[in-house]
């Protein structure tokens, strides 16, 4: 077994015991590796950090969100490249990229090694979802990151299917302007 494979298992399992050190250990480990993945993956479709960021951060978020499902019996890495890849399959599906401009070998890449100090551009994924209103909040958390179908996010929230279908809409489009907007901040500093 890798001893990578042995660290992180050790983080992920202790987490779940308990100790929350470990898991946001667990975390900042996976978010270099994650990153790294998606910025490789993301490269050779031609986009760009900002979209290897959302990944990054809605994978964590999947994580941490799915956490109790993980099967201690099991190894680590191979579920959270599990993950990592559907979120990918995800993303191509929702901006419609042809299956042409990336291989099935791409896709299925495994996690990249760290990348160098000082190229981190985090973006809170879960501060920019606080400025949502609570109704697209949450169809944005049901559906797009913890991966219910419409109808699943519907019986879970109280809301129609076509609410759901609208808010989730409405919400992306709002989270693109603020992750725009902060972009931009960004870039004037």
């Amino acid at each position: 077994m890798h001893a990578e494979e042995v660290e992180l298992r050790a983080l992920m399992l202790a987490g779940l015991d308990g100790d929350a050190s470990a898991h946001v250990a667990l975390l900042k480990r996976l978010s270099t590796r994650l990153r790294a993945y998606f910025k490789n993956q993301l490269r050779r479709i031609g986009r760009g950090p900002m979209e290897a960021e959302d990944l990054t951060q809605e994978t964590l978020i999947a994580i941490h969100t799915r956490r109790h499902m993980y099967d201690r019996t099991q190894l680590f890495t191979p579920w959270v490249q599990a993950i990592a890849r559907y979120r990918l399959t995800d993303y191509l599906r929702r901006t419609k990229t042809s299956v042409r401009d990336m291989s099935i070998e791409e896709v299925q890449d495994t996690l990249s090694e760290e990348e160098p100090v000082g190229t981190d551009t985090r973006l809170d994924l879960q501060a920019l979802l606080t400025r949502l209103p609570v109704k697209m909040r949450r169809a944005i958390e049901l559906v797009k990151l913890r991966g219910l179908t419409t109808n699943e996010a519907a019986a879970a929230s109280g809301m129609s299917p076509s609410a759901v279908k609208v808010s989730v809409h409405r919400g992306v489009k709002a989270l693109a302007v603020l992750v725009k907007r902060k972009g931009s901040a960004h870039e004037d500093r």
